[in-house]
């Protein structure tokens, strides 16, 4: 039966809501404890104020955004430990995803998929170069690397967890990459990662499952030693999607 011409029109109505009031948040145009009005958000999107209300039910529960008191929506400030939590979660899932990719077998189509991605990697850090042009081609095939390890474990629950907690910018794999142009010693990091990834690729491809379970949950601790080091260097954060929504100590006075 074809779907009724008024609810696609709502639906995609939403979706630009969704996209419009994630990408003034991220973008700092509200800040972190700001109240969201649903007639300013309207004319900023140009939508009516519906779908601007289903947006922002729906950011949320994603938990970009806090409900409120007494009613409506204010923008989430996330502390250190919030995003330690978000990159723990990540790096557990993407963990699993990596030893059912391995336990249950990867084709070797997709293994020269990653190995295409760590290529790519490989030649940027060849260059030896740490710039906004560089890091973006690491960002790119870094990011394709982890979302085929994320197919390569062809399970839809695992990829549906995945994509609920790096729907939060700072919980993606390469959250941090871009501001590695303002930290000394960024270059070492970005080699020491690149090296899991071969390992992660080796492992998946011997079917080495529980290998490439720890392999990955190490993996994730390059994402946490990248937040501690963008939270010292403030224009940092400049660089991370959404940076200016983290609560940092200094902010708070302490």
């Amino acid at each position: 039966m074809a779907t009724p011409v008024s609810i696609t029109r709502d639906s995609s109505q939403t979706d630009r809501a969704i996209l419009g009031i994630r990408d003034l948040v991220l973008r700092g145009e509200f800040k972190g404890g700001e109240r969201l009005a649903e007639v300013e958000l309207a004319e900023r999107i140009g939508v009516s104020r519906t779908p601007i209300r289903a947006a922002l039910q729906k950011l949320e529960e994603e938990g970009l955004l806090e409900l409120a008191q007494p009613t409506g929506y204010i923008v989430r400030r996330f502390t250190e430990t919030d995003l330690d939590d978000a990159i723990e979660v990540r790096g557990t899932i993407e963990a699993l995803a990596a030893r059912l990719a391995a336990e249950r077998g990867t084709s070797r189509v997709v293994l020269g998929q990653m190995r295409e991605c760590l290529a790519e990697i490989d030649a940027v850090l060849a260059e030896k170069m740490v710039d906004l042009e560089h890091l973006n081609r690491y960002a790119a095939a870094n990011a394709r690397f982890h979302q085929l390890m994320l197919e390569a474990a062809g399970s839809e629950i695992i990829e549906r967890s995945l994509k609920r907690v790096v729907s939060l910018p700072f919980a993606s794999p390469s959250a941090f990459v871009l501001a590695q142009s303002k930290i000394p010693d960024a270059f070492d990091l970005l080699k020491i990662a690149q090296a899991q990834h071969h390992d992660i690729v080796d492992a998946i491809g011997a079917r080495a499952g529980a290998r490439a379970e720890a392999l990955v949950k190490e993996h994730a601790r390059i994402a946490r030693k990248n937040l501690e080091l963008a939270l010292l260097h403030a224009d940092a954060l400049d660089y991370v999607v959404g940076g200016s929504l983290i609560r940092r100590y200094a902010d708070d006075g302490r």
